[in-house]
């Protein structure tokens, strides 16, 4: 989703914007009778004229649909038609129908984008998008992107322009009419005629490919079957190779979805997010930071929770509700005292404060209902006939998580090995954000003090 072949550096923080109207008409001109470079100059040269007269620089509404007219005054090409919203204007052989669906997809990412930024996109983007390649003749499109629609892909071409102390920047968009090929080029066009940048290739490509899958109010995964089976299946990636410098846009979809990967975990997760934006907004102003100042105190924690995301990954993961949480304190269970903890089956693996020993024999009890998934009854901790809903158990140590075990409401578990014990719900990870309800679990040590008592049993509610 961001710039492909071709972006010049940002020299000026400053937002300018460009008129809507006098850049459509200017774009029906050039479309069909001048060569791209000339035709960004002269859209430049529009923009700068508008600016140094004083006029205000705002994206206008425009809805109806505009015939492709030629200079020389020819008929309009057949199939081929101009469409406008207020941010894009679309030279495309979809019908008009389908042109705006396209834009509105268009116009909803870009209010995501443009939030997720802080930065409302610097006047109105324009877009090549192509279903019939036939129907453009020679000299309707530039090489470079006529050759990327061939290949069955898409470019970003941002120019930028320089007046003294200001700079314009203005991307072109040349996309295949698939459902991703266009969102994806369209953040790419956001971001170089935004802030004339688009970063290290790991971030503008990763934070593209989030682009097309982004929904309001929804952090779940959104992704295409293939891609989820890719990374599901194939030995992670190093972080390390993901982020390394000299790579290019463009070399593979594989790639692509290992930067999507990461960029969607940082994004999302609450461990990391906080530091995550900052750093996409210091690439975008092209200051020199890097992954590795950004998150070196975190390294191991990071390779954790992004094996861990590969290994659950499916479409409705929630990352922010499988966050681990580093911060809590445990210590071994000692003498006849009980440690109390809390365990919600809305969330992926939780800590229970307790540190256990191979061989080790704990007593536990755990208290309460809940509920797995938007439909279930409500369950105790021994959960459904089928195990959903019951609570189970895992060993953390040295980054790595120990094979699953059963727990329930009432019990003594023999620890499988050296490690702090963490609790959750047993059902699918997708369901996460639709399950409700928590448990109160005790631990104390087998055969010291007074049993622990057994918890009330509750019949399942239909």
């Amino acid at each position: 989703m961001f710039p492909g072949d071709g972006y010049t550096k940002r020299s000026d923080t400053r937002r300018w914007r460009f008129t809507t109207l006098p850049l459509i008409k200017m774009s029906r001109l050039c479309a069909h009778s001048l060569p791209r470079l000339l035709r960004l100059r002269l859209g430049f040269a529009c923009a700068a004229m508008l600016l140094l007269a004083g006029t205000p620089l705002s994206a206008q509404t425009v809805t109806k649909k505009a015939p492709a007219k030629r200079a020389d005054g020819a008929a309009p090409a057949p199939g081929r038609a101009d469409f406008s919203s207020l941010h894009f204007l679309l030279h495309t052989d979809l019908d008009a129908k389908e042109s705006a669906e396209l834009l509105k997809r268009l116009e909803t990412m870009l209010s995501l984008i443009s939030t997720y930024w802080g930065r409302p996109q610097a006047g109105v983007v324009e877009l090549y998008v192509v279903k019939d390649l036939e129907k453009w003749p020679a000299g309707s499109l530039p090489p470079a992107g006529r050759a990327k629609i061939a290949s069955d892909a898409g470019v970003t071409v941002t120019e930028t322009l320089r007046m003294s102390d200001k700079s314009i920047s203005k991307s072109v968009v040349y996309a295949i009419a698939d459902h991703g090929t266009p969102q994806h080029e369209a953040v790419h066009a956001y971001c170089g005629q935004t802030f004339g940048n688009t970063g290290p290739i790991w971030y503008a490509e990763g934070m593209a490919e989030m682009g097309q899958y982004w929904r309001k109010g929804d952090a779940s995964v959104h992704c295409r079957g293939p891609v989820i089976e890719y990374l599901r299946s194939t030995t992670p990636k190093s972080i390390a190779s993901i982020v390394e410098a000299g790579q290019f846009t463009g070399d593979s979809w594989e790639n692509y979805a290992w930067r999507w990967a990461l960029c969607h975990l940082l994004a999302n997760n609450s461990n990391y997010r906080d530091r995550f934006r900052p750093m996409g907004l210091a690439f975008l102003a092209g200051q020199p930071v890097t992954f590795e100042d950004t998150y070196s105190a975190m390294a191991d924690e990071i390779n954790f929770e992004y094996r861990l995301f590969l290994a659950n990954l499916a479409e409705g993961y929630r990352v922010d509700l499988c966050s681990w949480d580093w911060k809590h304190k445990f210590k071994p269970l000692a003498g006849s005292s009980a440690i109390t903890s809390h365990v919600s089956a809305g969330r992926g693996w939780q800590p229970s404060g307790v540190i256990v020993k191979a061989g080790q024999k704990i007593d536990y009890s755990a208290s309460g209902n809940w509920r797995s998934g938007k439909e279930g009854p409500d369950l105790t901790a021994d959960g459904a006939t089928d195990g959903n809903g019951r609570l189970v158990g895992t060993l953390f140590k040295d980054f790595e998580l120990s094979e699953p075990f059963l727990l329930g409401s009432y019990g003594t578990l023999t620890a499988p090995g050296d490690g702090k014990l963490f609790f959750r719900c047993q059902e699918p990870w997708t369901e996460l954000a639709d399950s409700k309800g928590s448990l109160t679990v005790k631990f104390k040590l087998n055969g010291q003090g007074k049993p622990l008592d057994r918890p009330k049993e509750k019949k399942e509610k239909k």
